[in-house]
């Protein structure tokens, strides 16, 4: 009764001072939008969360297409070994990856936009809605369709575009953006927020060449027409592309820990991958020791004694954590870092080395790229060795034997080597090409798992436990899982958007990990 009294004294007592009433209903800890205008504040802070938030963590990275695309192998057999590294999916990573996008990237972003219009600054839109765009173009190759175009849209917004539209639509953003800063070439206002390129637009120029370069690589089987028009204007623009490592696309942690490093040392839940071992350890490639650590159990490595690393296959049979955790870690260098890579100039003259492939004109001379691309990615990691690894023309990738249990034994699938022959195929050529920006995207796997279900390369190992069932769509054993499917919150909340969405997807589509994404056309590449 003397809570209840006081409470009514002390609300009466507030409501009667209301002279001050904003002031004092203001956080005393909070900067207020007033304040915030100051510098571009109001319009500028929103972007550190939202650049961060371009990646993920175990459940939407880890244990999603880092295991899928056979960079990481985990040594923990979460929910009796079924989940999804198996192909069951025991999480839906698109959860996660949905969430994170729409409430951490787009939403903030279309608030930014919003102020930015009224004001007139449209720098500011500009950069929001590219990090909007970029964000988008990775949750698309998790799903295929996803709400864009008609997002925030009142009375439209659990309309999905189809991936056709989606990409023209994407192509479009990236030409209003660029049009914006290609006119305010010198503008400094987002430096203080920026700290990928501390608010060069001449970098952002070059970003947006090379994010589109990239998109049209990744429709480059099912639209050829559309891939070739958008990559050739990429790559005659003459803001240019991102070429030099000055250029790269880092995004800050902002003090955070490397999800890697935190996954691997602190939770012991991912180790070196059975595909990594196999391809560098067999092309003898010195970046292993820029990747991982040696494996603390010297018995685990007889048929390579000179390389001393053991890595854990991908979709494994596991009975026990504590079996593997003597399996090479990554390096312990990933716990110092402070930004993580997400648009490299090796990815960059990889993509042009395809380009030239294809036949697009301002692409180059394919072996000229692929080779750039090797010597960038050694650069960028600090390893030595290049010129002698790009004239190696015997050394393959090895077999794979896992001491703890012979059931994830496997053939090696690829015999590729690394030094250009151009007296090769173009798939052979392919095949060398997308190898090589499978192992410099170490720790950025989304580009490698769109080009892994694009090309077919690498020609990685199989699930030796395949664990795909009706549930969730079947995966036949000399296949790989294809997508993930829609968030779990769009399938009770937008069942109607949902079944529109997979309906455009083609005959027979259903919202599984089985149905392919538009530009997963399968077949050969030429």
């Amino acid at each position: 009764m003397k809570k209840i009294f006081f409470a009514i004294i002390f609300t009466l007592g507030f409501l009667a001072c209301t002279d001050n009433f904003e002031e004092a209903n203001r956080n005393q800890f909070q900067i207020s939008d007033k304040e915030l205008e100051q510098d571009f504040n109001l319009l500028g802070s929103p972007f550190q969360n939202m650049l961060y938030n371009l990646f993920g963590g175990q459940i939407d990275e880890d244990l999603s297409h880092d295991n899928w695309v056979r960079h990481v192998g985990c040594p923990t057999p979460f929910v009796g070994g079924a989940n999804n590294t198996t192909y069951y999916i025991t999480w839906n990573s698109s959860n996660n990856n949905w969430n994170r996008i729409y409430n951490n990237i787009m939403s903030p972003g279309a608030q930014v936009i919003k102020m930015a219009n009224e004001g007139g600054y449209e720098v500011f839109s500009a950069w929001a809605k590219l990090v909007q765009a970029y964000a988008i173009s990775k949750l698309t190759s998790f799903h295929g369709p996803v709400i864009y175009s008609n997002y925030g849209i009142k009375g439209q917004s659990n309309i999905y575009d189809s991936e056709p539209e989606l990409y023209d639509n994407l192509f479009a953003t990236l030409d209003e953006v660029q049009a914006v800063f290609a006119a305010n070439k010198d503008y400094t206002g987002l430096k203080k927020f920026d700290a990928s390129y501390n608010g060069d637009i001449n970098k952002w120029l070059k970003f947006i060449n090379s994010l589109r370069l990239r998109l049209a690589i990744r429709i480059s089987k099912t639209a050829p027409d559309l891939a070739k028009a958008q990559g050739e204007k990429a790559m005659s623009d003459a803001a240019g592309l991102i070429l030099t490592e000055s250029d790269n696309f880092n995004v800050a942690l902002y003090g955070n820990k490397l999800y890697l490093a935190v996954i691997c040392f602190e939770w012991g839940d991912t180790r070196m991958s059975a595909a990594m071992e196999s391809f560098l350890v067999g092309l003898k490639d010195p970046r292993i020791e820029k990747y991982f650590e040696p494996a603390t159990d010297n018995t685990l490595y007889p048929d390579h004694p000179a390389y001393p690393y053991k890595g854990i296959h991908s979709g494994a049979y596991l009975e026990a954590k504590d079996q593997r955790l003597t399996y090479s870690t990554v390096s312990e260098s990933f716990k110092s870092v402070t930004s993580r890579i997400s648009f490299s100039c090796a990815e960059v003259y990889f993509a042009k080395a395809e380009a030239a492939l294809r036949g697009w004109d301002g692409a180059g001379d394919a072996q000229e790229n692929y080779e750039n691309g090797v010597k960038a990615s050694f650069a960028h990691w600090g390893a030595g060795g290049v010129d002698a690894y790009l004239a190696d023309a015997t050394s393959t990738p090895i077999n794979y034997v896992d001491p703890k249990d012979s059931r994830n034994n496997w053939t090696s699938r690829s015999n590729i080597t690394v030094a250009w022959n151009a007296a090769d195929s173009n798939e052979r050529k392919l095949e060398k090409i997308i190898t090589q920006k499978w192992i410099n995207d170490f720790t950025n796997a989304n580009e490698p798992w769109c080009d892994h279900r694009r090309t077919g390369y690498p020609k990685l190992p199989y699930n030796t436990k395949n664990d795909s069932n009706s549930d969730w769509g079947v995966i036949p054993a000399n296949e790989f899982l294809k997508r993930q499917v829609f968030a779990i919150g769009e399938r009770d909340n937008n069942p109607t958007g949902v079944a529109a969405a997979v309906a455009t997807m083609g005959t027979g589509a259903k919202d599984d990990i089985a149905t392919r994404l538009w530009w997963d056309t399968g077949g050969a590449n030429f």
